[in-house]
Order: structure tokens, then sequence, then C-alpha cells
């Protein structure tokens, strides 16, 4: 009887034993259920994580190129979206080049200014020195540009911008127009107005004249300084910085612009720079002072043209026909921007590794980096042909008010209310009144 009391007994604890391990067991599964049931929840709360929203705000200065760099932030929009989980807005600006500068300023000095903007980059040290811009010395893009072209961004040993567009040019000319006339590219003054009067004779308008945008006449005094003053004053931009100087010494750049204007064009400041490469690709005029950026224009308005490059001749010395090679475009990000981080990524982006060279293609920009591998259009090619030879120059750095008022008064030399000698006294002060100012 004992021993069954003590059977029954073990048998009840190990029957209380079983239910009370079952009853720990079946309580451990349930919280790893729920472990494993919150886990998951998690995964698909993290891969359901709505995107970061972000506006980014850039302006740029060629409304030309529209198209291509809105293709080019809807792909970077798409990047960071993919790899970032980042929904970033591209708030995209091109006001008109005329207009760019006033309208930048003006932002930089309100409480409006763009996470990132483009500048001519000749004025880059004026904006580093203003504390706009951020140092991008060691931003990855930056390790990707060639030496001779990042030294156009520098300043004080720091890098300060992205250069975009990087261009040799002068004169733009319709290859079969010349061919039509029995003529070549001039290398003289002399040579130029015989060109003039071969083309008449063929019945076509020698130069495209579209003044209404003071930006492009300038590209005159620009091309014409430069070949001057690099073929026999190489020290006069420096003295004129010292008031020691005068535009009297390159007067005669005066007469290829007066031969230009006579020879070209009517109703000139009726045109702008747009509508005027679309004329100009129609055959308006066998040539026109204007850069290369204005190819994507000309040759969308004409596949089939044949558009070449040559060397504006400044005299009869062979010595000052040389080509413009400038890095004339530079992207920088405000210093002081919101979005800083994000700019810098589309900052980096502008060289990226896969997209870049599909991007400086459609605009027609010449290679600026190790990653650039494109062929370069043909007058791109004609123009670099002046630079393998040793005849090109750098872009001139003139004070920006005097870049603007050599427009404004090519534009009064145009409609007749100013003479060369009213043009040389009042650029001569513009640049003594720029000098103090910088003082």
């Amino acid at each position: 009887m004992k021993k069954k009391l003590v059977s029954m007994m073990l048998l009840l604890a190990m029957t209380l034993t079983a239910c009370g391990n079952g009853g720990e067991n079946t309580s451990a599964g349930s919280k790893a259920g729920e472990a494993e049931e919150t886990a998951s929840v998690e995964d698909v709360s993290s891969e359901t994580a709505p995107a970061k929203e972000v506006e980014l705000n850039i302006m740029m200065s060629f409304p030309q190129y529209m198209d291509q760099w809105e293709d080019y932030c809807d792909q970077f929009e798409a990047k960071m979206l993919a790899e970032e989980n980042v929904k970033v807005t591209i708030n995209l600006e091109m006001p008109s080049a005329d207009q760019y500068d006033s309208i930048l300023q003006a932002r930089l000095t309100g409480d409006d200014t763009p996470d990132l903007f483009t500048i001519q980059a000749n004025n880059i040290q004026t904006y580093a020195n203003a504390g706009y811009l951020t140092d991008l010395t060691n931003e990855e893009s930056i390790a990707k540009v060639y030496d001779n072209v990042k030294e156009t961004v520098t300043v004080d040993g720091k890098v300060m911008g992205v250069p975009i567009e990087s261009t040799a040019w002068s004169v733009l000319y319709n290859k079969q127009m010349f061919e039509d006339a029995g003529v070549t590219p001039p290398e003289t003054l002399d040579e130029l107005k015989a060109v003039c009067v071969a083309l008449q004779e063929k019945g076509y308008t020698p130069f495209l004249l579209a003044f209404q945008e003071q930006w492009v006449p300038q590209l005159m005094t620009a091309v014409t300084l430069g070949g001057k003053t690099t073929g026999e004053l190489p020290d006069w931009l420096e003295r004129m910085y010292k008031d020691e100087a005068s535009y009297e010494e390159v007067r005669e750049i005066f007469d290829v612009i007066n031969l230009i204007m006579e020879n070209g064009t009517k109703r000139a400041m009726e045109e702008g720079a747009e509508v005027g490469a679309a004329d100009f690709a129609n055959g308006a005029a066998a040539m026109f002072v204007q850069g290369t950026w204005s190819a994507n224009t000309i040759m969308t308005t004409n596949p089939d043209m044949q558009l070449g490059v040559f060397a504006l001749p400044v005299n009869n010395n062979p010595e000052c026909t040389r080509i413009n090679l400038a890095t004339s475009t530079v992207l920088g990000v405000y210093a002081n921007g919101l979005e800083k981080e994000l700019a810098l990524k589309f900052a980096n982006y502008v060289l990226d590794d896969n997209d870049s060279s599909a991007l400086f293609q459609a605009c027609g920009f010449n290679p600026i980096s190790s990653i650039h591998a494109f062929e370069t259009a043909s007058w791109v090619q004609d123009a670099y042909k002046y630079v393998e030879e040793g005849r090109s120059y750098q872009d001139l750095v003139l004070p920006s008010s005097v870049t603007d008022e050599q427009g404004r008064l090519l534009q009064e030399l145009y409609v007749g209310s100013v003479d060369v000698d009213g043009i040389i006294e009042r650029l001569d002060g513009a640049f003594k009144e720029a000098n103090e100012l910088s003082k």
C-alpha cells in the first residue's frame, strides 16, 4: 500500500512536471513566435518606409541646354531614390544669359540663394572672396579633372567650383558657303576683308549680327583683346589694373569690329543669341562671332550644316590671330545652403563615371576629365588645331563691370550713338572706377 501510494505520488509529480515543462515550452514558443512576428513587421516597415523628401534649387546660365540638364536632374533624382531612399525634387532655373548675373546677385544678397549656381570662371575669385562658394578641393569629382582645367577654377590653392563648359572658340563659319565662294579661313585682317568681298559676290551676307543681348557683341571685344594683347601687348592687362595703361593702346581692335558691323545682317538690335544662332544655321550669314556653346542650337536647327571654327584676325600680324581657350562656366555650391550635403552629391554627379560623358557630349562640351571618353565634334577639332599649334590664349580676366560696359558700348557703336574715341574714354574710366572699388 505504501509502495502504491509512493508510486502514485511519483506518477502525479511526473505528470505535473511534464505539464509544467509543456507549459514552459508553449510559453517560449509563443514568445519566439511573437519575436518572429515583430521582426517580420519591422522588416516590412523598413522596406516600405516613406522616402525622405528634399528640394534642391539649382540655377544655371545656359538656357540653350535646358533639355539636357533637365534629363540629367531626372537621372540624379532617380539615383538618389534608388540608392538612398531620398526623394529629391530639383527646381532648375535657367534665366537668359543677359539677365543671369543680375538675378543671381539679387538672390545671393537676399534670402533665396540657390543651393548650386553657375558662374563665369573669370568671376570665381570674386565669388570666393565674398564667401559664397564651398571649397571642393577634396571632393571625388575634382580628382578626375585634368590639371590644366583644374587650375582655372582654383583660388588660393583651393578648388572653388566644378568646371563644366570648357571651350575653344572665336568665329563660327559655314564651310559650304566658304567653299562656294572659293575662300578659306583668314589669317590676317586683309584676308578677312577679301573673304567678305568674295562672299558678297556670291550672294552671301558675311556676318550674322545678333546684338539684342549685350553679352553677344561683347564677344567681339573678348576675342580681339585676347588676340591683340597675347600677340603684342602681354602686359597690357596687368598695367590696366595699375591704372598705367589705356584702351588707346588696343584701338585697332575696333578696325575688325567695324568691319564685322559693316558686313553684317540688318536689324541686329532686334535679334538675340538664340534666334541669331537659328538664323545662322538657316543660311542668313556665313560667319558668326559666337562660341561653340551655340552649336547645339545650330545643329538642332540644321543637322546637315557644315559648321567650322576659325580664329578672328585682329590685324595683319598672324601672331595675334589666336583662339580663345577657357573654362567659361563653373558650377558652384553655395557655402551656406540648407541642403549642402545633397548639393555636394549633385556637384559630384556632374562628373559621374557612368553618366557624365553622355551629358557633356549632348551639350557639345569639350572633355575636361579623365572619365570623358567621347569623340568631339568637327568644329571642336577645328578650334583645337590652333591650340595644338600654340595659338591660343586664356580668357582675359576683366572686372565684370568693364565687361558689361564693353557690351553696352558696342551696342551703342552699332546704332551710332558713340564713336571709338568715346568708347576708349568710357572704358578707361570704367576700369579705373573698378580698380578704385576693389581697394
